[in-house]
């Protein structure tokens, strides 16, 4: 990989959970519908292939972005993509959202 090459940054659900009390990033929960129906970090944005041309028309490209799957596999390729879409700041969330679910049960939005 080039060195000049932004690249996307990791974070843990303990981290998450404390930036998320000051409304200072964005979550996106690449999780497939039914997951994200049944429940979701709070406030996440579903984030598929079909509302992406929209979210990336309205977001602002220098808040941070924080790219949720199940495990925290998935979303690091995504995080990747939102990197080379200019996104200033772009973190895959660690052990995704099955961990933040074990840590975190009564932040979990339905």
């Amino acid at each position: 990989m080039a060195s000049n090459e932004e690249v996307f940054q990791h974070m843990n659900v303990n981290e998450l959970h404390e930036v998320l009390a000051n409304k200072t990033h964005v979550v996106v929960d690449i999780r497939d519908a039914t997951s994200f129906k049944n429940g979701r970090i709070e406030s996440a944005i579903h984030l598929t292939n079909e509302s992406l041309p929209e979210f990336l028309r309205t977001a602002d490209f220098d808040m941070p972005v924080v790219v949720c799957c199940y495990h925290g596999i998935s979303s690091q390729q995504a995080a990747q993509f939102l990197i080379s879409q200019d996104f200033t700041e772009v973190y895959s969330l660690d052990g995704g959202f099955e961990q933040w679910q074990a840590l975190y049960p009564e932040n979990i939005e339905r």
